[in-house]
C-alpha cells in the first residue's frame, strides 16, 4: 500500500500524529475508547516503507466527528462509490427514487435526513421545514415510508424544551397526514432526555402517531423498554453504534446480543407493533423462532435494517412475507453517518483505505 506525500500530510494534519500509526496508545489519549474494540491491522508495502496502520471501531467514530474531512474523502471516486451504497444521496428526489425501488421489491421506508446535530435555533428550524417538505412529498408520490428523527436535529443540545416544540411540530403534521415519526436514540448521553421528550409526545399523540427506539447494548434498556411498554409505545430495537464506557453499555458482543433477544422477546410479547432493527442472522433466527414458538403472525411486527446493508437479507425477508422497513439516509452532512457505518462493518475499511491510500 502506497501512501503519497501529500495524503501523508493530510493524515497529519486531521488527525495530529506524528506519522501515520493509529494504536491503542492513541485510543487512550483520545479519550474516546473505554475499551479496545477489536482492532484491525491492515499492513501494505508496495515500492516504499513499510507502513502499519491500526485502525479501530473507535477511532473511526472519533473521524466521524471531523466533518471536514467529507470534501477531501469525496474527491476519491471509490469513496464516492461506497457512500451510494449506503446513502440515497443529498436531496428529497434523490431519496424518494430510491425508496421507489425498495418499494417495488416489497419493502416499505423510512426517510432519515442526515444532520445530527444543529449549532442554533435557526438550524434547528430548518431541519422542521426539511422534514415537514419529506411529509408533503411522500403524500405527493404515494411511497410507502414514514420518517425517522434524531433530537438533536432539532435542538436538543441547545434546549431541550425547543428539541421538544420542533419535534412536536412535525408530530403533528405526520399525525394530520396519517403518517408516523420515529423518534431515534443517539449517544448515552441524551438518553434519558429523548425518552423524556417522546413520553411528552406520547401524552399527547397517539400510539400510531409517534414511536422511540432503543439500544440493546446499554445497560438500561430492558428496563427502558419495560416502562415504555406501559404507555404503550411502538418500539424500534437496535444494538447502537456509539461508542460507549462499559459502566453504560456492555463492552461485549455475547451481552449486548442476549439483551437484545431479551428486548425482543418482550416487545415481540407485548402485542404493539414494534421494529426489531438489526442485520444480524442470528438475531433474525432467534426473532422468527420466537415469533413461529409463540404463535406471533408475521404481520405483528417489522424488521428493519439499514439502507445498503444486507440487501439479500432484505429482499429474502420480504419475498417470505415479513414486514420489511428500509432507514433510507439522505443528505449534505452524509460524511459522520457513513463513517460510523464503517465502524459497524470493519469489512467495509479495507476497501475504501486500500483505494484512499494509494496516492
Amino acid at each position: 500500500m502506497i501512501v503519497s506525500s501529500g495524503g501523508l500530510a493530510w493524515w497529519k494534519q486531521y488527525s495530529g500524529l506524528s506519522e501515520l500509526r493509529i494504536t491503542q496508545r492513541y485510543h487512550r489519549q483520545s479519550r474516546l475508547c473505554p475499551r479496545p474494540n477489536e482492532p484491525l491491522s491492515l499492513i501494505g508495502a508496495t515500492g516504499g516503507p513499510r507502513i502499519q496502520i491500526m485502525l479501530t471501531r473507535s477511532v473511526l467514530i472519533y473521524l466521524s466527528r471531523q466533518e471536514g474531512l467529507k470534501d477531501f474523502a469525496a474527491r476519491f471516486r471509490l469513496f464516492k462509490r461506497l457512500t451510494t451504497r449506503f446513502v440515497a444521496g443529498e436531496t428529497i428526489e434523490e431519496a424518494i427514487a430510491a425508496i421507489r425501488e425498495l418499494n417495488a421489491e416489497g419493502c416499505s421506508a423510512s426517510f432519515d435526513h442526515l444532520n445530527e446535530s444543529v449549532a442554533n435555533p435557526a438550524e434547528a428550524e430548518e431541519e422542521v421545514k426539511e422534514y415537514l417538505q419529506i411529509l408533503r412529498r411522500i403524500d405527493e408520490t404515494g411511497i410507502n415510508s414514514n420518517v425517522s428523527i434524531k433530537l438533536t436535529q432539532f435542538g436538543l443540545e441547545l434546549d431541550q424544551d425547543l428539541a421538544y416544540k420542533n419535534a412536536r411540530a412535525v408530530v403533528v403534521e405526520a399525525a394530520r397526514r396519517g403518517n408516523f415519526v420515529r423518534v431515534d436514540m443517539e449517544a448515552s448521553n441524551v438518553t434519558q432526555k429523548t425518552i423524556d421528550i417522546f413520553k411528552r409526545l406520547r401524552a399527547e399523540f397517539e400510539l400510531n402517531d409517534v414511536g422511540i427506539v432503543l439500544q440493546s447494548y446499554l445497560r438500561r434498556t430492558y428496563a427502558d423498554a419495560q416502562e415504555l411498554i406501559k404507555l404503550p409505545a411502538r418500539i424500534r430495537i437496535c444494538k447502537g453504534a456509539y461508542n460507549e464506557p462499559p459502566e453504560v453499555a456492555f463492552p461485549d458482543k455475547k451481552d449486548t446480543d442476549e439483551n437484545y433477544v431479551r428486548v425482543m422477546q418482550l416487545l415481540l410479547s407485548s402485542g404493539i407493533y414494534h421494529g426489531i432493527a438489526t442485520h444480524d442472522p442470528k438475531m433474525i433466527d432467534a426473532t422468527l423462532e420466537f415469533s413461529r414458538r409463540e404463535g406471533i403472525p408475521k404481520a405483528a411486527f417489522e424488521f428493519q435494517m439499514l439502507y445498503g446493508v444486507r440487501r439479500d437479507l432484505q429482499r429474502q425477508l420480504a419475498k417470505d412475507g415479513y414486514n420489511m422497513r428500509v432507514y433510507v439516509p439522505y443528505g449534505k452532512h452524509w460524511y459522520p453517518y457513513f463513517m460510523r457505518r464503517l465502524a459497524e462493518r470493519p469489512a467495509n475499511i479495507w476497501f475504501v483505505l486500500k483505494n484512499m491510500l494509494k496516492g
